[in-house]
């Protein structure tokens, strides 16, 4: 399953945007411009799927402070709107692509709901519809009030009313293989904002040694990932491709997992010495996260990057740029960064032409979007 195309409407700078997203996408900018906000609005879909979106939303403090503050029609509703497209077999149509679409949108409260605190985030609507010539709606929620279309056909009222902070999406579980097929997906997506590098980052210290074929989103089992690729599938071509890219004449070591899994770097200058995890510089403990996000045994469906460059030595990027290029060919990656270098060197190994954000009318825009939401020349 690949997303095909990300809508978000009332979300920060993000007035209304709706773009199309390949196997790979590059965004790239300067401070200011909503890059993070782009990346924020697919976070939130995935929280959806986990059920956590108006958790999000309460910790970035509200939902006055995630609504778009610019100049507003009187026919705007005060909502948050969250769309992508799916582009996916669905159980049972070996045959047929469809393009699932799935919507979310956030308010402010009334009194529909019953148990709902004040001034909570409240989820006013959610649909999953496969468009087409008779498009089929698979889950509608409007309110408290639900209903999905059952593996027969047939129209199902949710038989107890949801809570303001639960998605339909989340709580609807085992009813229909399309609906189950969707949240697990969006639900196995991986964002990558920075990693901790201080002193008690948990990448600085052992993993359990569990077989991990997923980074963790905090890294916290890079030693296992690590592990994993060395000692259970035996393959760190790309691994080791990239490390002497990154550093050359050094190497990684990744010694048999006892009870926890480890690793160190012995570089040329000192070839006798290991450095252990908690002695090596951020930004080599960054890149080698970076790594183990791109090149684990097993990659989720979807991985997004916010400002990967960071801490990086310009050396570093060409080598970056290249496992990117290498998850690109397993997985869907979204890629989004300050560095022009990077989005050029990204570019130099997959041809990808990098998206430039940019403030449109004070909005979030993308450099090149026609107003129907397409670039021309593709």
């Amino acid at each position: 399953m690949s997303l095909t195309d990300l809508d978000i409407t009332g979300y920060r700078s993000i007035r209304s945007i709706r773009f199309p997203l390949k196997r790979l996408t590059v965004l790239v900018g300067g401070n200011g411009v909503g890059k993070t906000n782009l990346y924020r609005g697919l976070e939130l879909v995935h929280a959806a799927a986990t059920g956590d979106l108006v958790r999000n939303l309460a910790r970035e403090g509200g939902l006055a402070s995630a609504m778009w503050a610019g100049p507003r029609r009187v026919s705007d509703k005060p909502r948050l709107i969250f769309e992508v497209g799916l582009d996916t077999i669905l159980p049972g149509d070996d045959e047929a692509a469809f393009v699932p679409r799935y919507s979310v949108e956030v308010g402010f409260g009334n009194s529909r709901y019953e148990a709902v605190f004040e001034q909570e985030p409240q989820i006013k609507a959610e649909n999953l519809v496969l468009p087409g010539r008779r498009s089929v709606t698979l889950l509608e929620r409007k309110g408290p009030a639900a209903w999905y279309r059952d593996e027969d056909g047939r129209i199902r009222q949710l038989d107890h009313p949801l809570l303001a902070s639960e998605t339909a999406l989340s709580a609807l579980r085992g009813t229909l293989p399309e609906l189950d097929t969707v949240r697990y997906m969006l639900a196995e997506w991986r964002f990558y904002h920075g990693f901790r590098t201080d002193s008690d980052s948990p990448l600085r210290r052992p993993s359990l040694a569990v077989t991990s074929p997923t980074l963790d989103a905090d890294g916290r089992n890079l030693g296992a990932v690590l592990a994993t690729l060395k000692h259970i599938r035996g393959d760190t071509v790309d691994l080791d491709a990239a490390i002497e890219q990154a550093f050359p004449g050094a190497r990684l070591e990744i010694p048999p997992p006892e009870r926890d899994a480890s690793f160190s770097m012995i570089f040329p200058e000192m070839p006798h010495r290991s450095f252990a995890p908690a002695e090596l510089s951020d930004g080599t403990l960054q890149f080698l996260a970076l790594l183990g996000a791109l090149l684990a045994y097993r990659l989720p469906p979807f991985i997004a990057l916010n400002e990967p460059e960071t801490s990086l030595h310009p050396d570093l990027l060409p080598a970056l740029a290249r496992a990117i290029a290498r998850a690109a060919e397993r997985t869907q990656v979204w890629v989004v960064t300050h560095s022009v270098p990077l989005a050029e060197a990204i570019a130099e190994e997959t041809g990808i032409v990098p998206r430039t954000v940019i403030r449109r009318d004070g909005g979030t825009w993308l450099e090149g979007l026609s107003d129907i939401g397409i670039f021309p020349e593709d």
